[in-house]
């Protein structure tokens, strides 16, 4: 399976947010976090104190204007569906592209298996720590949206 879309950022992004892989949904439309009980949109959009983008462009447009880039750490790899548990054969993405292109000045992973991929196979070509955060998907149903909206704004300062 091939990541086919490219990351959001533009040469004012400040940090980085990365996934592992995207989801069926997400590989459906061509753009991050589009399962629908995916709780990214709404956590970011509390994070910047918008409301909640409805359509890719306005989801594009929130993270430019609040100096966010989103990327993935894998390119391609072989996964069953959505779940990151299945991942093998990873072949990660030039991360380093945007950190070379934009001012980024911290990276911060979305859930543990893009925290566990970054230091495994980007680490080392970035020499930059991420910062793991709790996961979005609806699969991290430890997190009620208000403690993730917490946790992320604890650890996110824009």
């Amino acid at each position: 399976m091939i990541h086919e879309f490219g990351p959001v950022y533009d040469k004012k992004s400040r940090i980085l947010i990365l996934g592992s892989f995207p989801s069926v949904k997400s590989r459906e439309v061509s753009f991050y976090y589009q399962h629908p009980q995916n709780r990214f949109w709404k956590v970011v959009s509390a994070l910047v104190g918008v409301p909640v983008p409805e359509t890719i462009a306005e989801q594009k447009a929130m993270l430019l204007k609040s100096n966010i880039a989103i990327w993935d750490v894998i390119y391609s790899c072989d996964i069953n569906g959505s779940s990151d548990s299945s991942i093998k054969n990873v072949v990660p993405n030039e991360i380093e592209k945007v950190l070379n292109e934009a001012n980024i000045e911290a990276i911060y992973a979305n859930g543990g298996k893009a925290d566990e991929l970054y230091t495994r196979y980007c680490f080392e070509r970035t020499n930059r720590k991420i910062i793991k955060l709790p996961s979005t998907s609806p699969a991290n149903a430890r997190y009620s949206l208000e403690k993730l909206i917490e946790c992320w704004k604890k650890e996110i300062s824009l």
